[in-house]
């Protein structure tokens, strides 16, 4: 299976990115992992809703640019589906059988998505109500896609 996690902005933390590095190691067990990072827009605090809406618009067009043809499409929306981790690698198991062996997920920025990102989007997944800054949350999206690939092997991993 191929993973492609698309994401708005560079992780400018250390310990972050050697959690991401981790974690793309453990999977390359189980599936070829891509990332994918589009530049952010700058974005002030005194921007008016339209111009954040100009914002998530550039974002989102670098976005749809990065998505590989013909990937199912898992965006990471406070308004989606909210899943246990079991529920979570049932659905990706379930793709799996379906044929479905390349699969998106999209991060958006501190500003949220574009309207078109969330449109194109096959699925809806939440994680939580609560708001994570971006760079935390491509950690814990790809400990629950190893922590997935690991309930479908029937392997153990801690609870």
């Amino acid at each position: 299976m191929k993973i492609t996690i698309i994401s708005v902005g560079k992780i400018k933390e250390k310990f972050y990115a050697e959690a991401v590095k981790e974690y793309a190691k453990r999977l390359s067990r189980y599936c070829k992992l891509t990332e994918e990072v589009v530049p952010d827009e700058r974005a002030d605090e005194c921007f008016s809703p339209a111009e954040i809406d100009r914002v998530k618009i550039k974002e989102g067009q670098k976005i749809l640019n990065k998505i590989p043809k013909n990937s199912y499409v898992i965006v990471l929306d406070i308004k989606g589906l909210e899943l246990s981790s079991e529920a979570f690698a049932d659905k990706i198991k379930v793709l799996a059988d379906q044929g479905i062996s390349d699969i998106s997920f999209i991060i958006g920025g501190s500003n949220g998505l574009s309207m078109e990102v969330i449109n194109r989007a096959d699925f809806k997944l939440s994680f939580s109500k609560m708001t994570f800054p971006h760079q935390l949350f491509k950690v814990i999206l790809l400990e629950q896609i190893y922590r997935a690939f690991k309930i479908n092997s029937g392997e153990t991993y801690h609870k």
